[in-house]
């Protein structure tokens, strides 16, 4: 197998969510390949913040933008390319969902209360990070 260059070992993600009624949901998209549920997730593009860079992600993968929490929320590792990556994961409240969005073809996306996201989401590295949000956003008025 190729290998590539580390900046591709350095990732970022965002967990994309709307407060509906003191109930936190989450969209959620299909991965390319296995069709997995997942988050928007990519490389961290080299003129662009880990932060800026899964926004980006979430608004071509999922056709969604919104506010970005500055700071990340967890950090997992999976390995990909012969090699392991690392992955920042953001909040981001999503105020613009598209209809049509540039991976649409390729990806399915899906709004689901967050414990329903715990179970269905891959990998599970990510389920601890999802669980810990929840509760944060449970304990906010």
């Amino acid at each position: 197998m190729t290998v590539k260059p580390q900046y591709y070992y350095k990732q970022s993600a965002v967990i994309p969510f709307v407060v509906e009624e003191s109930c936190v949901k989450v969209f959620l998209i299909t991965s390319r390949k296995n069709k997995h549920w997942i988050i928007p997730k990519g490389i961290v593009e080299k003129n662009l913040s880990p932060g800026a860079s899964a926004a980006k992600e979430a608004f071509e993968e999922a056709g969604i933008k919104g506010q970005l929490m500055p700071e990340p929320i967890g950090s997992y590792t999976y390995e990909k390319w012969n090699g392991i990556c690392n992955v920042e994961v953001f909040a981001m409240e999503v105020d613009e969902i598209f209809s049509d969005w540039e991976e649409k073809a390729f990806r399915s996306r899906t709004v689901v209360d967050i414990e329903k996201a715990v179970e269905m989401v891959f990998p599970e590295e990510l389920r601890a990070i999802m669980m810990n949000f929840n509760s944060t956003k449970e304990s906010k008025p």
